[in-house]
C-alpha cells in the first residue's frame, strides 16, 4: 500500500486560519494532514534564522516540508538578466529548503521561447547544474514540475529524463496540469507505472488540484476539488495497491478544506496517511 504524505501548499486559511508559516506547521498536523509545501512563489522573503525554526517545528509535529520556487523563473529567456535573476531565485530557495529541512523544491523552468524545445531543455539543464552548484545544499532535490501550456518547458518526457540525467532533479506531477496538457485527458496508472519503471520506490513528489474549462479549453486556473477536473478518486484507488511513497500538495482555492476532502476518498478507499 502506498505511503502517503498530505497537505496544503501554503499556511492553511479555511478550516483553521493560520497566522505564519511557522505556525502552519502546528495546524497542519492538528488536522491531522502530514505534510505541507512553503510557498515562495511571489518571492523568497524568508530569513535563514526563521527557515530553521520552520524546521525545528516539522521534525516536532512530523510534518514533511516542501519549497515552491518563485514563478518569475525562466530559464531559458532571451534576455541574460533575466536568466541570472530567475537563477539567483532557484539559488536562494534551495537555500532556505536547506535551512529548514524541506526535501524538495519546486520549480516551474521556464518557457521554450525563441529556443524551441531541444535547445531550451539543454539550457535548462545547465542552468540548473548550476543552480545547484551555487546554492551549495545537500540533500534537497530540485523538482521540475510537469506544467499545463505547451509553450512551457515541463512534458512528462522532459521531466522524467531530466531527473535521469541530473541526480538532484526529480520530477514533480501536477495532476491538474497534466490533464491540461493533455487536453482534459489523463490516465494515472500510466504515469504511476512509469514512475516505477524508471524511479523504482523513490519519492515522489505531486500537486493536484481541479482547473477551469474556459473558451474551449482547459486552462491553468485552480479550482476546488469537488469539480473533478480531473476526478480525485481514480488517482486513490490507483495507489491503494501500489508500493509507493508519495507527497500530495493540494493546490486547490480552498488550501486545507480541500486536502481534507482529499483525506476523507483516501480513507474511502483503503489508504492511510503515512
Amino acid at each position: 500500500m502506498a505511503k502517503v504524505y498530505l497537505g496544503p501548499a501554503g499556511i492553511p486559511q479555511f478550516v483553521v486560519k493560520a497566522k505564519s508559516t511557522l505556525e502552519a506547521v502546528k495546524v497542519v498536523r492538528e488536522l491531522g494532514l502530514n505534510a505541507m509545501e512553503v510557498e515562495f512563489v511571489q518571492g523568497v522573503r524568508m530569513s535563514r534564522d526563521l527557515a530553521k525554526q520552520v524546521g525545528k517545528a516539522a521534525q516536532e509535529y512530523e510534518v514533511k516540508l516542501s519549497v515552491h520556487a518563485p514563478y518569475f523563473i525562466n530559464l531559458c529567456s532571451d534576455e541574460v538578466d533575466k536568466v541570472e535573476k530567475s537563477r539567483q531565485r532557484l539559488v536562494d530557495s534551495l537555500d532556505r529548503a536547506y535551512y529548514m529541512g524541506a526535501w524538495v523544491v519546486v520549480v516551474h523552468a521556464a518557457y521554450y521561447g525563441k529556443l524551441g524545445p531541444k535547445k531550451c531543455y539543454e539550457k535548462v539543464k545547465e542552468e540548473l547544474e548550476k543552480a545547484y552548484r551555487e546554492s551549495g545544499v545537500s540533500d534537497v532535490y530540485i523538482g521540475v514540475e510537469v506544467t499545463a501550456r505547451t509553450n512551457q518547458f515541463g512534458s512528462v518526457e522532459e521531466a522524467f529524463s531530466l531527473a535521469k540525467e541530473l541526480p538532484f532533479v526529480t520530477p514533480v506531477i501536477d495532476w491538474g496540469h497534466l490533464y491540461a496538457r493533455n487536453n482534459g485527458s489523463i490516465n494515472y496508472g500510466e504515469v504511476l507505472d512509469l514512475w516505477a519503471k524508471e524511479f523504482g520506490g523513490a519519492h515522489m513528489h505531486t500537486h493536484f488540484t481541479s482547473i477551469r474549462y474556459r473558451n474551449g479549453k482547459f486552462v491553468d486556473e485552480h479550482e476546488p476539488i469537488e469539480r473533478n477536473m480531473p476526478p480525485f478518486e481514480p488517482l486513490a484507488r490507483e495507489l491503494k495497491n501500489r508500493d509507493i511513497t508519495i507527497t500530495l500538495i493540494c493546490e486547490s482555492p480552498l488550501l486545507e478544506k480541500d486536502a481534507l476532502v482529499m483525506k476523507e476518498v483516501l480513507e474511502k478507499v483503503g489508504v492511510r496517511l503515512a
